[in-house]
């Protein structure tokens, strides 16, 4: 068996960026990849603008004779072209409105007493105080978002700040999903005897669409080679990834091993870690190469096969898929960030392969183990917040410093 290290290290060998870009609204285009540097047009904020409520003046008003009493000479809210201020005088501001040319700093309102046409300044301002200065945030021609970035929510704010209608992104991955199982069965039917619900089904469409895949879903596939193998035929042809869960272990009615084996390749089969032993990569031809066994990496779709154990394709996906899919989508930095957090358990028993531990963090910034770590535990993953990622072959007493990958940094 595989390292993890090792299977992760195979996996993103042959991950590159998918082929294909499109441009869209930027409104539409939350978690998309783009495929180009935006840069900016303008200086942002465009010109000097106040931080604060007030009264804009120049400094040397108040220096020159020690006069605290100013006439007000125009009023400017944000939004609104300033005239120049006058020599002497007192500009009203509001916050993010325009300084006047000739105003050099400003003295906020609860600093001021003002009287009619008047105010009176108690305090003398720096040069420059409480003005944010045109080009602060971002200066013209700079990049602000770098090709590979995954969009969220605050950088589609900021290409909305410099202008940008619309952003340049690669296309959707696209992933083909199955589930093998006769004993499977969908909520809402007869629960028969011997049958569970597919729980997966939902789990891992959920999180491929979360990662904004373009998903088709061939839903439940009889434990038979030969459907089995004709699924994968028709999935290969229009998809990037295809994703299957259940029947990649050795049983005499796990399918999937033999029918990768049958319609392409497979470069990984197992790896040393608990839970998701049974970890498949390959590929699978497609249509016009069936009879060719020398077919390039350009004429096949990529296969990973998950367990069937909720937790063991729950943690298998966000370990090696996500990173996969990720890159296949453009991203250049894929590794979640981990966090190195204190154990407040013991837990004696050492397996000898790497373990991931659902755990949550407590209020004390310690961490709790869940008290039963099957891999057909699923609850285990909605109480928890993150898993512990433990070497092989130790035991964690409490108190130690263990790591731990946070379900935050692994469902983005």
């Amino acid at each position: 068996m595989l390292s993890t290290a090792e299977a992760l290290a195979t996996l993103l060998s042959a991950a590159s960026p998918i082929p294909g870009t499109e441009s869209i609204p930027t409104l539409d285009a939350l978690n998309r990849v783009l495929s180009a540097d935006v840069t900016s047009p303008l200086d942002v904020p465009p010109m000097n603008t106040s931080s604060m409520d007030g009264y804009a003046i120049r400094t040397e008003d108040l220096a020159t004779d020690g006069k605290r009493r100013l006439p007000v000479s125009q009023r400017i809210p944000a939004g609104h072209a300033p005239e120049p201020l006058k020599p002497g005088t007192a500009a009203r501001i509001f916050t993010g409105a325009t300084v006047p040319p000739g105003a050099d700093a400003i003295v906020m309102q609860e600093q001021t007493e003002a009287t009619g046409n008047e105010v009176t300044i108690l305090h003398s301002p720096a040069p420059g105080e409480w003005i944010t200065a045109q080009g602060a945030d971002i200066r013209s021609g700079s990049t602000i978002l770098p090709a590979g970035t995954r969009l969220t929510p605050q950088a589609l704010g900021l290409a909305a700040s410099v202008g940008c209608a619309e952003l340049n992104v690669r296309r959707r991955v696209k992933v083909a999903v199955f589930f093998t199982g006769d004993e499977l069965t969908m909520p809402g039917e007869p629960l028969k005897l011997g049958a569970i619900y597919n729980s997966n089904r939902f789990t891992l469409r959920g999180l491929l669409e979360k990662l904004g895949c373009e998903v088709t879903d061939y839903g439940i596939v009889p434990d038979k080679l030969d459907a089995t193998r004709a699924t994968l035929r028709e999935a290969a042809q229009a998809h990037d990834l295809i994703l299957t869960c259940g029947g990649v272990s050795v049983g005499e009615e796990d399918h999937v091993k033999p029918a990768v084996e049958a319609e392409g390749r497979l470069s990984m089969w197992q790896i040393a870690m608990k839970p998701g032993k049974p970890l498949a990569f390959g590929a699978v031809r497609r249509a016009a190469q069936q009879a060719d066994a020398a077919a390039s990496a350009s004429a096949e779709t990529f296969f990973i096969g998950l367990p069937g154990n909720p937790v063991s394709s729950f943690a298998t996906f966000l370990l090696f898929v996500r990173p996969f899919v990720l890159l296949l989508a453009g991203m250049q930095t894929v590794a979640p960030r981990a966090l190195s957090l204190r154990a407040d358990f013991t837990q004696k028993k050492a397996d000898r392969r790497n373990e991931f531990l659902r755990a949550r963090i407590n209020p004390a910034g310690g961490l709790d183990l869940f008290p039963n770590q099957s891999s057909a535990v699923l609850t285990s993953t909605v109480w928890g917040d993150g898993l512990i990622d433990n070497p092989p072959n130790h035991a964690i007493s409490a108190g130690e410093t263990v790591r731990f990958i946070p379900f935050s940094e692994l469902l983005n």
